[in-house]
C-alpha cells in the first residue's frame, strides 16, 4: 500500500510479497544492508497497478528504488547500487566477490524452467508439483552452486560467502520455492537452505506474504 511520502526517505517500490521474487531480492538486500527505507507495495495485475508502478518506475516493473531522487530499477542494479553504499553486501576478497557476482548474475538471467513451473508462492504447499527433467536440472545446478560456495567460502559464517551478500539475496526466492515445493537438498546445501529460511528478514517477509489477501490465478498453478 502506498504510504504518505517522506521526502527524506529512501523508497523501495515492490509487488505482492507472496509472488514477487524480484521484489524480495531488492528488499532483502536493503534490509540486510541496514538501510532505512519507505516500502511502497503495489499489488500486481489488478486494474491500475501498471499505472501506479509507472508513476515510480520507468520500466513499469518492480522493484524500483528511489534514493532521494536517484531512481534505480531491476533487482540486480539495485543490489549493486546498495553495495556501493554498503560494501559489506559483497565479499571483500576479489575472488569471492567475482564468484558472488557470477552466481548472482546466473540466477538473475537463468533457471527459466524452475521459474515457470515452480513460481514463488509463499503461502501454498505444492509438495510434489512442478517437477520435470528440465526443472530438476535447474535444481541440481542450484544445489551445486550452493555446495561449491559453502565449501570454498563458507568457513566464516552460514551464508554462501560466510557473511550475507547479494548472492544470498539472489537465491532467497529459491529458498521459498524449495519450501513450497518440498525440495530438500542434502548436506551443505540443505543446511544453507535452512539458514536462509530462518533469516529474520526472510521470516518477516513470509509472515507478510501469508497475510496478503490478493490472489494472482496465473501464479496459483496447482490450485
Amino acid at each position: 500500500e502506498e504510504q504518505l511520502s517522506t521526502e527524506s526517505a529512501m523508497k523501495l517500490i515492490i509487488g505482492n510479497k507472496n509472488y514477487s521474487s524480484w521484489s524480495l531480492r531488492a528488499w532483502l538486500a536493503a534490509r540486510e544492508g541496514g538501510f532505512t527505507f519507505e516500502e511502497i507495495r503495489i499489488p500486481l495485475f489488478i486494474p491500475g497497478s501498471r499505472e501506479r508502478i509507472l508513476s515510480h518506475s520507468p520500466s513499469g516493473k518492480v522493484p524500483c528504488l528511489n534514493d532521494h531522487g536517484v531512481v534505480v530499477w531491476d533487482s540486480l542494479a539495485i543490489g549493486e547500487y546498495l553495495a556501493e553504499k554498503r560494501p559489506g553486501l559483497l565479499p571483500a576478497d576479489p575472488v569471492a566477490r567475482a564468484l558472488a557476482r557470477s552466481v548472482t548474475a546466473e540466477m538473475h538471467s537463468g533457471f527459466q524452467n524452475l521459474r515457470s513451473r515452480m513460481p514463488m508462492n509463499v503461502r501454498k504447499d505444492y509438495t510434489g508439483f512442478g517437477h520435470s527433467p528440465e526443472v530438476d536440472a535447474d535444481i541440481a545446478r542450484i544445489v551445486a552452486i550452493w555446495n561449491d560456495c559453502r565449501a570454498r567460502f563458507g568457513a566464516v559464517g552460514p551464508y554462501l560467502f560466510g557473511r550475507f551478500s547479494l548472492a544470498d539475496a539472489a537465491f532467497a526466492p529459491v529458498a521459498f520455492r524449495f519450501q513450497t515445493y518440498a525440495v530438500k537438498p542434502a548436506g551443505a546445501a540443505g543446511e544453507y537452505l535452512a539458514t536462509l529460511l530462518a533469516n529474520p528478514h526472510m521470516q518477516e517477509w513470509a509472515t507478510a506474504a501469508r497475510a496478503e489477501t490478493e490472489s494472482i490465478p496465473e501464479e496459483d498453478l496447482y490450485g
